[in-house]
């Protein structure tokens, strides 16, 4: 009887993977006809807004296009936006394990202030050095990622507005943690507050829309 009941469920998880599967590629091959159709329209591969990374490498005269590694048409682009996807959804899970990161740096970090102990500073350093380059590695996949199809400018407050605004924040207090990290302990611990609180908040804000 067990052995029924786990084969029903493997059976049943394989018809929820293949159904996921099946939707996943059908919403990919939507996504590049529509591409085809709107290069039919207009003769643009790329939208109007891109953020500075974006435009150095994947603009008209980016360095990616000059240097002829990624020619600009229809096909490259389908390939560029399946590279996008893989690449944000690879920085979503390095974000996930960053914040476990610094949440433990944090309490680390609140321990050794009230207590110096050799081995604990170790530690600490340790997890900071490794959640920096966590956090940066993940950075570093949002803004060196491939345009999206259409980014027009929405009105109003959005998740996706709110998590970029929070992006700005946590960097620039990650930069700061790491500049005033053997320089001056008070701004490192503000900055590294700073950064647990806007980076949490992005991840939030980014999940629960």
């Amino acid at each position: 009887m067990e052995l029924l009941h786990t084969s029903f469920k493997v059976k049943f998880l394989f018809y929820i993977f293949l159904l996921w599967s099946i939707l996943s590629f059908s919403q990919g091959e939507d996504l590049f006809n529509s591409l085809r159709q709107e290069t039919a329209k207009d003769e643009s591969l790329l939208p109007n807004r891109m953020i500075f990374s974006q435009r150095a490498l994947w603009g008209n005269n980016g360095l990616l296009r000059k240097v002829g590694v990624f020619p600009l048409n229809v096909e490259q682009r389908e390939k560029e936006l399946k590279l996008r996807r893989s690449m944000l959804k690879i920085h979503q899970v390095i974000g996930y394990l960053t914040l476990v990161g610094m949440v433990t740096q944090g309490f680390l970090g609140g321990k050794l202030y009230n207590n110096w102990e050799r081995g604990l500073y170790n530690t600490h350093k340790t997890v900071g050095n490794l959640t920096s380059i966590s956090y940066f590695t993940g950075a570093g996949l949002s803004l060196f990622a491939p345009p999206p199809l259409i980014n027009k400018k929405s009105k109003g407050l959005s998740s996706i507005k709110a998590h970029k605004y929070l992006a700005s924040v946590h960097f620039s207090a990650m930069l700061a943690t790491n500049i005033f990290k053997n320089r001056n302990q008070q701004i490192h611990k503000i900055s590294a507050y700073t950064a647990v609180g806007s980076f949490a908040a992005a991840v939030l804000v980014f999940n629960f829309k």
